[in-house]
């Protein structure tokens, strides 16, 4: 039988699949002058090192004759992107299906070895794919911030702790978004998006797929989708508040959205965004996940988003209402 060949995306930019309100949030953070460079020094001269000698000192690390068929599949990854750079992987013992990126200057990937003995070859490069696509997007520094503010913050007292808790929210809303964009990356590394509904529903229920059927699936995504009294939004809002990842129903069907939506196609066709050549400016990306944010309220028929929409309009005609009063008062003067 043939397997079907891989595109390769010569030159391809992150932001040619990037969520635009994932955008958006790594906009607004890049522009707060010097935090890059802080973030980075910090974490470099302590943090990055400590946990990669965690990780040499503790797991596996993934070479021709160690875990092979990873180290395969991770060229190919990195291959189908004609990214610069290749990070290392490390394998380390875990029963939970979990895997994830961490670094800034020299970035590295973990994989649990549960992963490994679940998992077949388009899936385990559908999850190398998602990690790397952490780091070429650029997540790692602000995944190791979340990590720094969250760890340091269980150290402070109380009250401190509650300073922090809008800032660990906000950062934690961007984590979720940067999970939907990574989604997509591995969908366009396998080219297939049998691997990654396989992986989301394997997050949700365990290794054995022979147990699950994916069209019954959608349909429990779709009954967690549908379930919109102002009650229901409300509990949706606040079970996912501090969660790192959306939930798996949430991310089937986005993912599903996007493959389905023309932008994926467009990008294997070779439309798509190249790297150096974009000219898109922060303020321009901030707009567009704004905009984003405000379609998807005005056309939603939750409750929660609604009601958030008609206090957005209220106020946003209440000042414009204010703005005209002041003009006539100053126009009579």
């Amino acid at each position: 039988m043939l397997v079907p060949r891989v595109r390769k995306l010569y030159d391809i930019d992150p932001r040619s699949w990037e969520h635009p309100a994932d955008r958006a949030a790594l906009g607004a953070l890049k522009q707060l002058k010097g935090l890059d460079e802080l973030v980075s020094s910090l974490v470099s001269m302590s943090t990055e090192r400590s946990l990669k000698l965690m990780q040499l000192a503790s797991s596996v690390k993934v070479t021709e004759r160690q875990f092979p068929r990873v180290h395969t599949l991770m060229g190919e990854v990195v291959d189908t992107f004609d990214w610069p750079y290749r990070p290392p992987v490390f394998v380390t013992q875990s029963p939970f299906f979990n895997a994830g990126v961490l670094g800034v200057k020299e970035p590295f990937i973990v994989l649990n070895s549960s992963l490994l003995r679940g998992f077949d070859e388009s899936e385990l490069k559908a999850v190398l794919a998602h990690e790397f696509a952490h780091i070429m997007s650029g997540h790692t520094l602000y995944k190791t911030l979340i990590w720094m503010v969250t760890n340091i913050s269980l150290l402070m007292l109380p009250i401190t702790q509650l300073l922090l808790r809008p800032i660990i929210a906000a950062l934690a809303e961007w984590n979720r978004k940067s999970e939907l964009s990574a989604d997509r990356a591995e969908l366009l590394a396998v080219q297939d998006d049998k691997p990654s509904l396989n992986v989301l529903m394997r997050m949700a229920g365990g290794e054995d797929l022979s147990q699950v059927n994916l069209n019954d699936f959608f349909e429990q995504a779709q009954e967690y989708d549908n379930q919109k009294t102002l009650l229901d939004s409300i509990h949706k809002l606040l079970n996912q508040l501090w969660l790192s990842h959306p939930y798996p129903v949430e991310r089937i069907q986005e993912l599903k959205s996007w493959s389905s939506s023309g932008a994926y196609r467009a990008i294997l066709d070779g439309n798509y965004l190249k790297r150096g050549l974009s000219t898109a400016k922060a303020e321009e990306e901030i707009k567009a996940g704004f905009d984003f944010y405000k379609k998807e309220l005005e056309e939603s028929d939750d409750p929660l988003a609604r009601l958030a929409t008609g206090l957005g309009q209220g106020i946003e005609k209440a000042v414009g209402d204010l703005g005209d009063t002041i003009k006539d008062l100053f126009g009579r003067g």
